[in-house]
């Protein structure tokens, strides 16, 4: 009996995968380049453990995380395919080390995101409309946490300047959230608003933000826009987190637990609100984003010593 090519194994894996719910857009991609990998080789429909170690370690110069996310994707799909064929083999948890790093966020100053802006105005084309939508698009994940791709989503009909309201639809858990925004932050949406529809009349798109050519910003463009951005910056130091566009979002949650203790707020209380507004499917995975600034710390220090000398009153 002939048998299916690993890439007819992994389209038919993704597609009971992804009717369940999930995405899978960067494993699944990965998948179907090792099943090509596989097939190439002469491998057709067999995952062993030499074979999977082999595609994961291809990029020979790639950090030895990236291996191990590339083993684990197959390890993934190996577990599956055991139950079909039992001469699969599954590549043993870890085998090429953890497949996670939580790596240290940078945590953007109030003058880092003016300079961010700043120098966001400065792009080209001069007096275009590009330079209008990064200064914004920066200004709006400073102020609100959004993910990037949720504000690379955002619609004219998702921003309500009357009520300072954001409707974010298709978070990454596949639910709609109401996003209560800042009255500056409105007005600054509203000012890019009549910017834009000055340019663009009749745009290809009806996305909030938008190219010079009125069509939708993608992804990997902002992401070379920005990291451009951050050279002309300078914060390319090495031995210091770098910079993220990801960054903005940990800097917005740690800037409010900061506010909320010096406030004298329950933030055991506040960080559930916290988790809904930043869209978390579990308080736990908001935790994730406070990263221990020194000023944050020096804060708990100090309610921690008020708690342990019986002075926090309500405040714990």
């Amino acid at each position: 009996m002939n048998k299916q090519t690993t890439v007819a194994l992994v389209e038919e894996y993704l597609a009971l995968r992804r009717g369940l719910g999930y995405a899978l857009h960067i494993e699944g991609a990965e998948l179907l380049r090792f099943a090509r990998y596989a097939d190439q080789k002469g491998c057709y429909g067999v995952v062993t453990t030499d074979l999977a170690l082999e595609w994961a370690k291809l990029p020979q110069q790639a950090d030895p995380l990236y291996w191990a996310r590339r083993l684990d994707v197959v390890r993934r799909f190996a577990k599956y395919r055991r139950l079909f064929d039992p001469e699969t083999e599954v590549p043993a948890k870890g085998l090429l080390g953890p497949s996670y790093r939580r790596p240290q966020p940078y945590i953007y100053s109030h003058d880092d995101v003016r300079r961010l802006m700043q120098q966001a105005s400065l792009l080209g084309p001069a007096g275009g409309l590009r330079p209008k939508t990064y200064q914004t698009l920066f200004g709006l994940l400073a102020t609100t946490g959004l993910r990037i791709s949720e504000a690379l989503r955002l619609k004219r009909t998702d921003v309500d300047k009357q009520r300072n309201l954001l409707t974010v639809v298709g978070t990454k858990f596949k639910k709609t959230r109401l996003v209560p925004i800042h009255r500056s932050t409105a007005e600054a949406l509203e000012r890019y608003s009549a910017t834009r529809d000055s340019y663009h009349r009749n745009p290809r798109s009806e996305n909030f933000f938008l190219t010079e050519r009125g069509t939708s910003l993608k992804y990997l463009k902002v992401l070379m826009t920005f990291l451009t951005l951050r050279h002309q910056l300078g914060w390319e130091t090495t031995g210091k987190p770098f910079p993220t566009i990801h960054g903005l979002r940990h800097s917005f949650a740690v800037r409010c637990l900061i506010g909320w203790y010096r406030e004298g707020r329950d933030v055991d209380r506040k960080i559930a609100a916290l988790s809904t507004y930043l869209g978390h499917s579990k308080v736990t995975d908001t935790y994730w984003y406070l990263t221990a600034t020194p000023e944050l710390l020096s804060l708990s220090t100090e309610r921690f010593e008020r708690f342990v000398r019986g002075g926090c009153g309500g405040d714990q």
